[in-house]
């Protein structure tokens, strides 16, 4: 390690998941950020600068121990520190953020030059999914995949996203982890389910890839998540189909929720913004709506 380099700072960009029906697959990198900064000390074992709770320190300890046992390095002690904008339990990969700005710090402060698909792999290890973890470290859209075996990270596909398009994220003030949401999934899906929904995040995925956004209206019909999620959130079905009635092209609950996402050209999106939050008014959810573009940088060192 360069002695000289002691301080780091990594910009990551918040994200949205699946897309729809793209289950653990999709992710899309958004213009929300939060910084982790982590800073060399003595010892061997991470510290927090300020008090965080206990799984978020878990994050940071897991990723550091992967990331120096794969990329070969002695371990070090550093303390960290989290801010920005990134809400928690919103469906927007705030734990992403976590990992991918741990990992990105600890190559820049040991000069690995780690690969960003083999970060991504640590993370999703981390993670256990990619589809945010790929999203923040690679930015724009991506299609992750998987080995079906073992789950580890294989690859991704990853689609720069013009900033014409806009995404609409009404955020209720419902905190709602992941590992409660997916409690409510279902062990098995009828099969027409699953064909519906595979046929759904395709044509989604072809869509962005070949840049026809005008293909996003009404694409996204999701039977494997969203049937089971959304009736969770009061107001969050309400808030997808309000945001299309007001010019969306498309919507889709985030992750696991509670935010719901829509996207739009650039110019609708503040009415688009408006209709969403009033339908989650309207079951006496307070709601924050935010306009943003997608990230197509992913991860980045600010300062070092």
């Amino acid at each position: 390690m360069n002695r000289a380099r002691h301080t780091v700072s990594v910009r990551v960009p918040a994200s949205t998941s699946n897309c729809g029906a793209g289950f653990d697959s999709q992710g899309l990198a958004l213009s929300l950020y939060n910084r982790v900064t982590l800073t060399r000390t003595q010892g061997l074992v991470p510290l927090p600068e300020q008090p965080v709770d206990e799984s978020t320190h878990a994050l940071v300890v897991q990723s550091a121990e992967r990331f120096w046992r794969v990329a070969g390095t002695v371990p070090v002690g550093f303390y960290y520190r989290i801010e920005g904008e990134v809400p928690a339990a919103r469906g927007l990969g705030s734990s992403a953020t976590i990992i991918a700005g741990v990992l990105v710090g600890l190559d820049s402060l040991h000069e690995t030059r780690l690969p960003r698909p083999a970060m991504v792999k640590i993370a999703t290890a981390v993670e256990g999914n990619p589809e945010n973890v790929s999203a923040s470290l690679l930015g724009g859209f991506t299609v992750s995949r998987t080995d079906p075996a073992t789950g580890e990270y294989v690859d991704a596909v990853r689609v720069t996203v013009p900033r014409e398009i806009a995404f609409v994220v009404a955020s209720p003030s419902m905190e709602l982890r992941t590992v409660e949401s997916r409690g409510a999934l279902p062990p098995t899906l009828p099969f027409a389910d699953a064909v519906k929904s595979l046929n759904s995040a395709s044509f989604f995925a072809a869509a962005f890839v070949a840049g026809d956004y005008e293909k996003l209206r009404q694409a996204v019909g999701d039977f494997v998540h969203e049937p089971y999620r959304l009736p969770k959130i009061p107001g969050a079905g309400a808030a997808i189909d309000a945001g299309i009635e007001a010019g969306a092209l498309t919507g889709w609950l985030s992750g696991s929720g509670s935010s719901v996402l829509c996207v739009c050209y650039r110019a609708n999106a503040e009415p688009i913004a408006a209709s969403m939050c009033a339908a989650f008014w309207r079951e006496s959810m307070p709601c924050e709506a935010r306009v943003l573009s997608a990230d197509n940088d992913g991860a980045r060192v600010e300062r070092a």
